[in-house]
């Protein structure tokens, strides 16, 4: 075998390498983010619901207290003191749920990464279909040319790629009003 067919071969199997290995790997962290946005949907699930059930425990305990000083003789202070307490454990339960509003983003993130796997597991496996076309016999000046392409169409399609997905990730209503992350 030329040298020359040795190298051409050489350059057929990484390219065909990088392609199988990336798209295992890619797939690998697919799966990872998947799992990491399950986990984060229960968390907050969980989160959510645990305020709120925190937020109704002192409602009723603080219907129980405001029945108790009305039965006795309490100073008006303290009977205020008493309604401005609840209405702050009220008003930090209501920031914590708006808080956990990050889903939103979190679920932008996790969908745009998603979209950028898929996006470059194209791109790798079209390395791998053209290296497939690569024939051991080809001329030195005939691969550099075949390369070229390759690495053209790499370019072209990770720029469409990087502009498709480089958007800001919003919510909207958090608090006082719009959020831009990135």
């Amino acid at each position: 075998m030329t040298a020359n067919k040795t190298s051409t071969r050489h350059i057929k199997e990484l390219l065909s390498g990088v392609s199988e290995h990336s798209n295992r790997h890619l797939s690998e962290v697919e799966t990872d983010l998947i799992q990491t946005n399950i986990l984060l949907q229960e968390a907050i699930a969980k989160l959510s619901a645990s305020f709120m059930a925190i937020h109704e425990a002192v409602s009723a305990q603080q219907q129980v207290v405001h029945a108790l000083v009305a039965q006795c003789d309490a100073p008006a202070e303290l009977v205020s003191a008493l309604h401005a307490q609840g209405e702050q454990v009220g008003v930090h339960v209501n920031a914590a749920v708006t808080g956990l509003q990050f889903q939103d983003m979190t679920n932008q993130l996790i969908s745009r990464m998603m979209r950028r796997i898929n996006g470059l597991r194209d791109v790798l496996g079209d390395i791998g279909l053209d290296s497939e076309g690569i024939p051991a016999e080809m001329d030195e000046a005939s691969l550099a040319v075949r390369l070229d392409r390759i690495r053209e169409a790499v370019h072209a399609k990770s720029s469409a790629l990087e502009n498709e997905l480089w958007k800001a990730v919003c919510q909207t209503h958090m608090e006082s009003g719009d959020i831009e992350l990135f």
